[in-house]
């Protein structure tokens, strides 16, 4: 392995060295559904408020984002759906947390496109509804669209299945979600994964996320929550 290229580090501490208040933090996962489990719970025992946070929803409570809701971390919440916590909702009703939703294919392409260096897009989502309020609109070919502006963050904490030392990531199923977007999106990006295999043993074919967009790698367990238990009598 070449060396200063490995990824790797041995705590939460060293993974979210440099996080302060006031940040603006993307957080992968959909639900509860591929979340960096442990690096949001390391962020709530530290002493950081006022984030804004970028992510689809806001965990329920006492899990996930719902920590941070807890410790009152995030000043500014950008989501696309929210519905499974509470507290979300009392702190929103109060005045106590802002809250930017937005359709959750707007906020995929915003995330993408912040990460591609492309500083705004136009989209016919929202048109004609309050999603358009204050925004540009221009015609092209005879509809309506509105201009979107894209989305960074000083940091992207994400969460995958397989890295390598050099921090190129392996996403399963639909643990993978907002998790690519996003790590392409942040100055920092820290990812939380599963397993670390040795460089060379990932099929460069299935690689999903180059290691060039991550910045720092952890191993942690997980508990994979369930957000909604169904079932059903035969």
């Amino acid at each position: 392995m070449m060396f200063g290229f490995n990824k790797v580090v041995s705590s939460y501490e060293e993974a979210l060295k440099g996080l302060e208040s006031n940040m603006t933090v993307m957080v992968g996962g959909f639900g509860l559904c591929g979340i960096p489990e442990n690096l949001i719970e390391h962020v709530a025992q530290m002493e950081v408020t006022s984030l804004t946070c970028i992510s689809n929803n806001a965990g329920v409570d006492g899990f996930g984002l719902g920590k941070w809701l807890e410790k009152r971390k995030i000043k500014t919440m950008m989501a696309s759906y929210v519905g499974e916590n509470a507290l979300f909702e009392s702190l929103c009703l109060s005045g106590e947390l802002s809250v930017v939703l937005m359709p959750q294919g707007t906020l995929a392409e915003k995330i993408r496109a912040g990460g591609a260096g492309i500083p705004a897009f136009y989209t016919a989502t929202g048109v004609g509804t309050v999603v358009a309020e204050g925004k540009e609109t221009k015609q092209f070919k005879g509809r309506s669209y509105l201009m979107e502006e894209s989305l960074n963050a000083d940091f992207s904490l994400i969460k995958a299945w397989k890295s390598d030392p050099l921090g190129n990531l392996i996403y399963r199923h639909t643990a993978m979600n907002f998790n690519p977007m996003m790590a392409t999106a942040g100055k920092i990006t820290v990812v939380e994964v599963e397993e670390i295999v040795g460089v060379g043993e990932l099929d460069p074919d299935h690689i999903h996320t180059p290691g060039i967009y991550v910045d720092r790698v952890i191993q942690g367990k997980f508990q994979k929550r369930i957000e909604q238990r169904t079932t059903r009598v035969l």
